[in-house]
């Protein structure tokens, strides 16, 4: 029965972590490459915008996350009509990790070598191109910043579980804290540590590869 629980708990925790990590690309990296290329002295410099930007940006960032999924429950209740379960997560999930993401996407794209655009740019290039050109070549980077996205979406998750978000999170903090079940507790956070792990040594492994291949 246990071993059942973990299962399905696993399962919800993997589709949260999921659908939040499409919605943090989705939204994310077009932030991450305005971020970038609006820089003082990019290829489209806004400097009052980025600077706008960049605060907005920082401001959602320094939400803790217990508060802002607290904050976010009514907009789950309106997007889907409950802000209980793991679908109603995914929201608040994801807005988190969209400015994070972003970040990390921006210092990802800024590793791309100046000359190479310098060079892009000489060839008569547009700044789609270019971007794309950046994209393309920051590509390990960016992965990299995508498996530490979903690590740390993972570890949002199990804070999400104490109002009850669904996954392992909720399962620990439910049944193996509140009613007094240490191995409920002790399988949740093993289990965790294992997901962890499997994402980690796989994206590293897809890292090298992308940068072998590069």
């Amino acid at each position: 029965m246990i071993f059942d629980m973990i299962y399905n708990s696993t399962l919800e925790t993997l589709y949260m972590v999921f659908c939040s990590c499409i919605f943090a690309v989705i939204f994310g990296l077009p932030l991450g490459v305005f971020l970038c290329i609006t820089k003082e002295g990019s290829i489209l410099p806004m400097p009052l915008t980025n600077k706008a930007l960049g605060a907005i940006v920082n401001t959602a960032r320094s939400f803790p996350f217990i508060i802002l999924i607290i904050l976010l429950l009514p907009l789950s209740r309106l997007i889907i009509g409950t802000s209980i379960g793991s679908t109603a997560a995914i929201i608040p999930l994801s807005i988190s990790a969209i400015p994070f993401v972003a970040r990390l996407f921006e210092g990802a794209l800024q590793e791309v070598d100046k000359g190479l655009i310098e060079a892009t740019l000489s060839m008569g290039a547009n700044k789609l191109t270019i971007v794309k050109m950046m994209i393309a070549e920051s590509l390990p980077s960016l992965t990299n910043a995508l498996i530490i996205t979903t690590i740390s979406l993972i570890g949002y998750s199990a804070m999400a579980g104490a109002v009850g978000a669904g996954g392992l999170g909720d399962l620990a903090i439910r049944i193996g804290y509140q009613t007094y079940r240490p191995d409920v507790l002790f399988y949740s956070v093993i289990t965790i540590i294992i997901l962890v792990q499997i994402i980690q040594t796989s994206g590293d492994l897809i890292v090298k590869k992308l940068r072998k291949n590069k």
